[in-house]
């Protein structure tokens, strides 16, 4: 698995505290930025990271922000990706399960680094289920390929 990760200002010790999970999980990734606490935008991290995994670049995608809802909204915009912020372990396990999301969007003014690494965690490792979630994705993706 290859995952793509980025956070905006509000998301850097978070997204250090990921990496470092990705780093103990064995799993390849690319951070995308941002380097610094001075107030950046978070469309010019959150669109980057969603084209990549939209195209295949990337199995996985993870964006943080300081709530997770900029982020979530901004790489929604892209054709083939289904954003999910999750602040809690079940969500996480459930958007992997039922939504077959791509990329998970977290707030770390919303939850401590601990629960993320959790959320994390169980989002990386459960699995899409398929059968009728796999109909309603397709619902999704034939409206994508009509409309936008």
């Amino acid at each position: 698995m290859k995952v793509a990760i980025a956070s905006d200002h509000g998301g850097i010790r978070i997204r250090e505290e990921i990496k470092a999970l990705l780093d103990e999980m064995g799993i390849e990734y690319t951070d995308f930025g941002c380097d610094c606490e001075t107030s950046v935008d978070y469309p010019d991290y959150a669109l980057p990271v969603a084209e990549k995994v939209a195209r295949g670049e990337f199995d996985r995608g993870i964006l943080i922000c300081g709530t997770g809802i900029g982020m979530t909204i901004a790489a929604n915009k892209v054709k083939g990706v289904r954003c999910a912020l999750c602040h809690d372990v079940y969500s996480a396990k459930l958007t992997r399960m039922h939504n077959d999301s791509n990329i998970l969007a977290m707030g770390e003014r919303v939850i401590g680094p601990g629960l993320a690494r959790e959320i994390a965690k169980a989002w990386l490792e459960t699995e899409f289920e398929g059968g009728r979630h796999a109909r309603r994705i397709g619902k999704i993706a034939d409206y994508e390929n009509k409309h936008l």
